[in-house]
């Protein structure tokens, strides 16, 4: 097994590399304008055209990489991240600024899509397990490494839009350099909206507040803390403490997943989530509680969207699990970029807390609507529970995350990309037909 992570050990880099520079612009820019005067609306506004980018950037993203290549598409999106990032630089207007975060937001999802497919095609089944959580753990280790450059790095400048731009600068050289085989194009999975809609109202839900609250953190988080008198480099550690903490649950979360009702957590989980968003909302709290209760919300929101996924696909069939995945792609999307909008006029209007309030809000919606009685199990698939797998919840993946999640069968993948495919695109016996593409497999 160490040798199978050792062979992704590049797009484990790329990964980490792209995730450090992201968790770093998103803070920045959000300190910068509030330092800058700029309204919280505006500071909103910004973070849901970065994730209304990623969600646009999924269509893009395939269109793309079928006309060009894995590597081409990889690399144009890298270069134009980079820009983008420089941009911000040169144009003091945040109506600019906007239209970057939308350009970097769409870049990304095709950064994003060309590293999971490349994982899912090297990946072998009994690998699939070790290679999917590795993955999500890089994600969650290059948002924090993001959030911990703020206190090395207290005063906002310049600089830290370079150390941005030398990141996905930098993402390019171990995808440019590897000698894994090229990944075979792939095709966009159709929604199945109203399907998902009948058999999966809860677990959509559940996947739309986690995003609306995801969106909110994200993007308004920093600006929270700066009200609350904490430093730049001690708002870099409230961010990076709760992303932490984040981490650390999903394992314990997967464990207590698989044994106790999916829907009863989640509503659990909900309940301790508005309790602590009430608390830190009062704002009557030393900094040092502050980061506690911070520790205690990552815990129970980062959370949310992979109990969620789990419950999905708890009753959806394997060949349906694709598709799954870019239905919930497109609802998480979704909720991050309506978040922001929605808590940045409330932060406006009525005071920086009301981000909290917002918060509280979101997860008491999951107190009422996600509980046990409400899961009828009239679509539940023969082998449910399946396994619980850590998911990133903050749109560090694409439809194709699904791939390598080992809960998808193989075989159900596999038809799913082919099918789409037109005739003369389908690959051969061997799964590398692609006329264009060398095997750069090892010896």
């Amino acid at each position: 097994m160490s040798r199978a992570l050792t062979a992704f050990s590049s797009l484990y880099f790329a990964t980490l590399l792209m995730l450090l520079g992201s968790g770093l612009l998103s803070t920045y820019l959000g300190l910068q304008l509030a330092a800058n005067g700029v309204s919280e609306l505006w500071i909103g506004l910004l973070m849901t055209g970065y994730y209304g980018g990623l969600v646009m950037g999924a269509s893009v993203g395939h269109r793309l990489i079928s006309r060009v290549g894995h590597i081409r598409a990889f690399v144009a999106s890298a270069g134009l991240v980079t820009a983008s990032v420089l941009c911000h630089a040169l144009f003091d207007n945040v109506l600019a600024w906007l239209g970057l975060r939308v350009l970097v937001g769409m870049a990304m999802m095709c950064q994003f899509m060309v590293l999971e497919s490349w994982l899912n095609e090297q990946s072998e089944s009994h690998q699939r397990g070790m290679v999917f959580a590795s993955y999500m753990v890089v994600t969650y280790l290059g948002l924090v490494l993001g959030q911990v450059v703020f206190a090395f790095k207290p005063e906002l400048s310049l600089d830290h839009l370079l150390y941005v731009a030398m990141c996905f600068s930098l993402c390019l050289v171990p995808v440019a350099t590897t000698r894994q085989i090229h990944p075979a194009p792939m095709r966009p999975a159709p929604l199945k909206a109203r399907m998902f809609f009948q058999r999966i109202p809860q677990a959509l839900t559940t996947i739309g507040v986690a995003g609306l609250m995801m969106g909110a953190f994200y993007g308004m988080a920093p600006v929270f803390a700066r009200s609350m008198g904490l430093p730049t480099s001690e708002i870099g550690m409230f961010m990076a403490v709760t992303i932490c903490a984040g981490l650390a649950a999903q394992w314990p979360a997967g464990w207590l997943s698989d044994r106790v009702d999916r829907s009863q957590l989640i509503q659990i989980n909900a309940m301790v989530l508005t309790a602590v968003s009430v608390v830190m909302a009062i704002g009557l709290i030393p900094s040092g509680g502050l980061i506690f209760l911070t520790a205690i919300f990552g815990l129970m929101v980062f959370t949310l969207y992979p109990m969620a996924v789990a419950l999905a696909n708890d009753h959806v069939e394997p060949d349906d699990r694709v598709p799954l995945s870019a239905m919930l792609l497109v609802t998480f999307g979704l909720g991050a970029s309506v978040g922001p909008l929605i808590s940045s006029g409330l932060m406006k209007w009525l005071g920086p807390n009301m981000l909290y309030i917002f918060m509280a809000a979101c997860s008491a919606i999951l107190v009422f609507r996600v509980r046990t009685a409400m899961v009828t199990g009239d679509n539940l698939v023969e082998e449910a529970p399946l396994q619980f797998m850590p998911a990133a919840g903050n749109l560090a993946s694409s439809p194709l995350a699904a791939a390598i999640d080992p809960r998808v069968e193989e075989s159900a993948v596999i038809e799913q990309m082919q099918d789409e495919l037109p005739p003369e695109e389908q690959p051969a016996e061997d799964g590398y037909a692609d006329a264009d593409q060398e095997d750069h497999r090892p010896g």
